[in-house]
């Protein structure tokens, strides 16, 4: 992995650190309301593989987290149907924040406040690696995709549409 200036721990490398993955440290200028576009431009790599957190919740207000390619979004339905709720709509950012125990912008899978489903866009497992954020706005960390359902328990969906 490659060595860069060092960010200071967050809940997210804490948990990995503790799981003992490898994984690689990317800081970046972030941008309000620059997302993965921005975040893999200033990194130079590929959009697709860049994976943004989302925190959702279903019809019960019960929270989920879905990740998903950053060129792409979630059709709400399609990942409803899948997981056998009626609705699933994106939590309010405060909401989110709430709930992950992070800032949106800067929310990770990893070492969230609360536990809570993970899924994924199923395409995720057949990128080489993944950037993910590592808990804090301007942060990504990269890793292979497996530790998603080895760490997380997180379950494939199919249901992304292209911007």
């Amino acid at each position: 992995m490659s060595k860069q200036k060092h960010v200071s721990e967050t809940q997210a490398t804490q948990f990995l650190r503790k799981h003992q993955v490898a994984f690689g440290e990317h800081p970046y200028t972030y941008v309000d309301h620059g997302g993965t576009t921005e975040s893999a431009r200033q990194l130079g790599v590929d959009e697709h593989h860049v994976i943004k957190t989302l925190v959702m919740e279903d019809d019960q207000a019960k929270p989920l987290i879905v990740l998903m390619h950053g060129d792409r979004t979630v059709s709400t339905k399609n990942l409803a149907r899948q997981i056998g709720v009626k609705r699933v709509e994106p939590c309010k950012p405060e909401v989110a924040n709430r709930h992950s125990g992070y800032l949106v912008g800067g929310t990770s899978p990893f070492g969230l406040k609360k536990a809570m489903p993970v899924y994924f866009e199923e395409s995720i497992l057949e990128l080489p690696l993944i950037y993910l954020n590592g808990g804090r706005r301007g942060y990504l960390v990269s890793l292979v995709p497996d530790v998603l359902t080895r760490l997380l328990e997180a379950k494939p969906v199919n249901c992304a549409s292209v911007e």
